[in-house]
């Protein structure tokens, strides 16, 4: 039983940093999941995968996990990069790229 800690990048769908400053323990899928015949539904005899744990810090997360004798690995998040553009860059003369509606 293996577990992954990561800390959740934020949606699309958001321009703020909401719901991203904590770390989460989900535990790797010992069985595939298949799908059932009848209705369609996707199902997996996996109870483990159904579970996701939340802790304000990374070290709460691990701490954790080796204290209850879990394989984890630990993905730290990726930094992003932001330029630093003002509205008014839409419409210079001189951009490389012709801006037209």
């Amino acid at each position: 039983m293996s577990a992954r800690i990561f800390s959740p990048a934020k949606t699309a769908m958001q321009s703020g940093k909401a719901k991203t400053g904590h770390w989460v323990l989900e535990f790797d899928p010992a069985q595939r999941k298949k799908i059932d015949p009848l209705m369609g539904y996707t199902t997996s005899g996996d109870m483990l995968s159904q579970i996701r744990l939340t802790f304000d810090t990374r070290e709460e997360a691990v701490a954790y996990a080796e204290k209850q004798g879990l394989a984890f690995r630990v993905e730290e998040p990726k930094e992003t990069k932001r330029r630093q553009i003002s509205y008014a860059e839409n419409f210079r003369y001189d951009r490389r790229i012709p801006w037209t509606h």
